[in-house]
């Protein structure tokens, strides 16, 4: 019999998912002292770039305000910093710290493991099919790459 109910729909499923996903990821992450948010803007950091909040914002998929919350705390953990653009100094862009670039490594680790303790809970080949399957799902309704 179809489902009637909630979980006849995608966004729902995606949803469920997502919150048990992001739950279990949080709990490996919390003996870090951060949060799945907190990764999330660590990580896009890391690529040394430096991003102005507004792409940040974009890249971590978290509305600006409540980026700014989440970027001043880990400015205050100095594992960040902005820095005004030196070309154009209206513009303010944010860097990861040396101290931040560690903690990465550490989150990073914790990160693979929480992937890999999915991949063996639902299959290694179905995960990665399930992650190729997303990304274009994402690409079709419109998302950044």
């Amino acid at each position: 019999m179809a489902e009637t109910g909630l979980r006849a729909h995608l966004s729902y499923l995606l949803s469920e998912v997502e919150r048990q996903i992001n739950r279990q990821l949080a709990a490996g992450l919390a003996v870090e002292g951060v949060s799945v948010e907190q990764w999330r803007i660590l990580r896009a950091l890391s690529d040394g770039r430096g991003h102005s909040m507004t792409d940040l914002a974009e890249a971590v998929l978290m509305p600006h305000p409540t980026l700014t919350k989440a970027v001043d705390r880990l400015v205050d953990n100095a594992v960040i910093y902005r820095r005004q653009d030196t070309t154009d100094r209206r513009r303010v862009a944010v860097y990861l710290s040396d101290l931040g670039r560690d903690l990465v490594a550490r989150l990073d680790r914790r990160a693979a493991e929480h992937h890999n303790e999915v991949a063996a809970a639902f299959g290694a080949d179905r995960t990665e099919r399930l992650m190729r399957e997303l990304e274009a799902l994402a690409a079709a309704c419109g998302a950044r790459p």
